[in-house]
């Protein structure tokens, strides 16, 4: 991809390093900004959901849908931004995701939240491939390591940050002030884009696979919907032949991939075992992550009777955990490989089995809960990153590109599967919340074992770094 730059002048031009760096720093803005509004609801949903109506459906789409669009969209707003510019695209998807924030604090019933959350995810979809693209044109390869680098720790502070401000807005103004906000937060985002993001033309040679994104589309929403509905209304006719329906989707979507010109998947990364071993833990480890977040906010406010406030205030430790073993992972990463990615599961196994064990023991407290939570925080900032970037590690340089989408794209979807399906669980568990949480845990701990299992199929160490082209 090439990059138009303004004609010379007779002013001193600017500092290109400095440049380079305030790029990151409106790509970070805007990822962090995607990382708030899809962690914020798993604090609000109880709040809407007692405004709104919806009961335990609602509840299970605020989080679901947000991760459902994106994943779907998230390899399609890649190449869209190959073929019409990434400036583009990016200040389309910002601007988007915007106004559908201030349509999610206006909405007025279940049906209208959870559209706008669609929305919400769909534009964000377009912003997130664009950075990581714009940063690969503008950063030399001899630093691009050092840019992505920065991305851990400062997710890792809004995974904090986000809940907390979350449940301070939702206890001083309401639910609605959480997407409200963003009239200032994206506003101040799209406003430096405009200033800082360079411009490029695309290419229009770029082909869409429309009919595979279709199909991928169909197939999440008939599992989740699936899902969803057989958890609040019984394993009626409908939701079975909503998982059938997805299923049936899924395998015409295997089917396009290997035929068409334009896959969203490359078919020799399928037929590559590291790479293969890496999608499919990914999916199981994002997914079980996702259910555990969402089942301890549930539990934190449902069984121990928080305040939004309170709940994500005991959160935090999950992200402080994140942050410290992030920052550590980054030295290790080439040097242990997946190993590493074995030690952050052992850590996450050891903190979701001692929350189980406290969750059926005792009636847990702020003190009691802090440590396993930090423990479990440690162990996915130690795979976080890690996963993808050991299952990158002997692919080859022209699959790069498709293989980071599809990564990208499996972690969004293994969002909202986990969220839907642990969260299923917890609702259709009869009894205290306490053995919802406990059968929710378990099945935590049981997909961390099956990625254990998974780790020795990975490559031994991770690629130095990919560069998009």
């Amino acid at each position: 991809m090439s990059l138009t730059r303004a004609p010379a002048d007779t002013a001193a031009p600017p500092d290109p390093d400095r440049r380079r760096w305030a790029v990151l720093a409106v790509v970070l803005f805007a990822a962090v900004l995607d990382l708030l509004d899809a962690t914020i609801t798993n604090i609000a949903a109880p709040t809407i959901a007692a405004d709104l109506g919806g009961g335990e459906s609602l509840v299970q789409w605020l989080g679901a849908g947000y991760a459902l669009s994106m994943g779907v969209l998230l390899v399609v707003g890649g190449r869209l931004g190959d073929k019409y510019g990434r400036r583009r695209l990016f200040l389309t998807g910002l601007t988007g995701f915007t106004l559908a924030s201030v349509a999610c604090g206006l909405a007025f019933d279940p049906a209208s939240v959870i559209g706008f959350r669609l929305l919400q995810g769909a534009f964000g979809a377009l912003v997130i491939p664009q950075g990581f693209g714009i940063l690969g044109a503008v950063f030399p390869p001899k630093e691009i390591g050092k840019a992505f680098g920065v991305f851990a720790p400062c997710l890792g502070l809004s995974a904090i940050s986000g809940p907390v401000l979350a449940g301070l807005l939702i206890d001083s103004f309401g639910w609605r002030s959480m997407f409200l906000i963003n009239i200032v937060l994206g506003g101040l985002a799209i406003v430096l884009a405009v200033r800082l993001l360079p411009r490029d033309t695309g290419d229009r040679a770029v082909t869409l696979d429309g009919p595979g994104s279709a199909l991928l589309a169909a197939t999440m929403l008939g599992l989740l919907h699936g899902l969803i509905d057989g958890a609040a209304h019984g394993w009626t006719l409908v939701p079975v032949l909503s998982l059938a329906a997805g299923t049936g989707f899924f395998a015409l979507f295997c089917l396009r991939q290997r035929h068409t010109a334009a896959p969203l998947i490359e078919p020799s990364l399928l037929r590559n075992r590291g790479f293969t071993s890496g999608l499919i833990l990914g999916l199981v480890f994002y997914a079980a992550v996702a259910g555990l977040l969402f089942v301890l906010s549930l539990y934190l406010q449902d069984g121990l009777h928080r305040s939004p406030t309170g709940a994500s205030l005991g959160l935090a430790p999950v992200a402080a955990g994140i942050i410290v073993a992030s920052i550590a992972a980054h030295g290790l990463k080439a040097r242990l490989g997946r190993v590493l990615i074995l030690v952050g599961l052992l850590l996450t196994l050891t903190g979701t089995l001692a929350l189980l064990a406290l969750v059926h023991t005792t009636t847990p407290t702020t003190w009691t809960l802090l440590v396993p939570v930090f423990v479990t925080g440690l162990g996915l900032g130690a795979c976080f990153g890690t996963i993808y970037e050991v299952t990158l590690g002997d692919i080859a340089p022209k699959e790069a590109g498709s293989a980071s989408g599809s990564l990208n794209a499996v972690s969004q979807l293994a969002n909202s599967i986990g969220a839907a399906a642990v969260t299923t669980l917890y609702f259709r568990t009869s009894g205290a919340p306490a053995d919802a949480a406990g059968h929710s845990l378990a099945l935590v701990a049981a997909a961390v074992l099956v990625c254990c299992a998974l780790v020795r199929l990975l490559p031994r160490t991770a690629q130095s770094h990919h560069r998009q082209a």
